[in-house]
């Protein structure tokens, strides 16, 4: 995570060195981000059910998937020591590696969550999977309406109904990604065998 963090600061710095407002804020809000797991593992001690929802935070591997994302989707907007953002100007397509790894953080993030509630409620892991990819897809959706709905005060970020269905199919493809990390390579956890 610190390697993360290290990439989102130089963008910090890159936004202060070229007086780039929006890398400043885009790379700052992502590294007080990137801090909030360590300040709820060494701050925050959840009981009962609030800490089978928290989980996720607490697992440093799962933070490491969802600080590789945040790492890469800072980059891909605000590059570091350059004014370029390749994710609304000069390469529009790069927001298929920030959907393909945001589909991944956020399957994962769910599947844990789901995991842990198997223990207290019946969940198969077939469940766990399932859900996990209806939350990813209902999100990837909802996702691309909020994109729909913002473009018209944005002008540089106007998408096709296609580059929108890609950009849902690539978020369930991270999320496929997901579940062969998690019960093929059981990184970065294990789902609870059925009963």
């Amino acid at each position: 995570m610190n390697v993360c963090r290290f990439i989102v600061f130089l963008g910090v710095i890159s936004g202060l060195m070229y007086g780039r407002i929006d890398h400043i804020y885009r790379s700052s809000l992502a590294f007080v981000g990137l801090l909030l797991p360590e300040f709820f593992q060494r701050r925050i001690n959840p009981h009962g059910k609030l800490q089978l929802f928290l989980s996720p935070l607490y697992n440093d591997k799962t933070m490491v998937v969802l600080s590789v994302f945040i790492a890469v989707h800072v980059s891909l907007v605000s590059v570091p020591f350059t004014t370029i953002d390749l994710f609304h100007k000069e390469w529009t397509d790069a927001d298929v590696i920030s959907h393909f790894l945001g589909g991944l953080a956020i399957w994962v993030i769910v599947a844990e969550v789901l995991n842990e509630l198997s223990r207290i409620y019946t969940l198969s892991e077939r469940q766990v999977i399932l859900y996990s990819f209806a939350v990813t897809l209902m999100l990837g959706m909802g996702w691309e309406i909020a994109e729909r709905l913002v473009e018209s005060k944005i002008p540089f970020i106007q998408e096709s109904l296609g580059n929108k269905i890609r950009d849902i199919v690539v978020d369930t493809l991270g999320g496929l990604l997901g579940v062969y990390m998690v019960k093929i390579k059981h990184f970065p956890f294990s789902i609870v065998k059925d009963n």
